[in-house]
């Protein structure tokens, strides 16, 4: 996995993960909540542009994000391409925790750590997204994860959503 950080430039997994565990040792005296966030958001062109974003706050004191872009086939389907983005969003999700649950060197960042998958689906009356909720959650509920929807999905329908306009 290599993905963008706005701050550090292309960036491979273990420097990925050294950056997430610098943050949290430079921030952890602050006594905030950590949040370590995934999400996915896609925008159709003659193509579909996927944005996946691993995102790391630490509430009431700033973050830090990792992005991934690619182009597949156009995805014309909103459940298709929920379904898309939220299977991506847990790949990259089992990825990262793959690489950090084992390792001693992460357990306090596990432990003290809030993780979520956000979800660019939200519960608005006019949105074609509300009836899918459910099975999203539930699926990624199966998995293991907390979900968030919208509004409060920022890293999917602000940060992933920015990035794919």
């Amino acid at each position: 996995m290599s993905m963008i950080s706005p701050t550090y430039g292309q960036v491979d997994d273990n420097r990925i993960l050294e950056i997430l565990l610098n943050f949290y040792n430079n921030n952890k005296d602050l006594g905030s909540e950590f949040e370590l966030t995934v999400g996915t958001d896609s925008q159709n062109f003659s193509y579909t542009k996927v944005v996946k974003v691993l995102a790391m706050r630490c509430v009431g004191h700033g973050g830090i994000y990792f992005y991934e872009v690619t182009h597949i086939d156009r995805i014309q389907d909103v459940r298709m391409k929920l379904n898309y983005e939220t299977n991506e969003s847990l790949k990259l999700a089992n990825n990262l925790l793959q690489k950090i649950e084992n390792d001693p060197k992460y357990s306090e960042l596990i432990l003290n750590t809030n993780f979520a998958i956000h979800v660019d689906a939200g519960t608005s009356s006019i949105g074609k997204t509300k009836d899918l909720i459910p099975s999203l959650v539930g699926w990624i509920h199966s998995m293991g994860y907390d979900c968030v929807v919208k509004p409060d999905s920022y890293t999917s329908s602000s940060i992933a959503d920015k990035i794919s306009k």
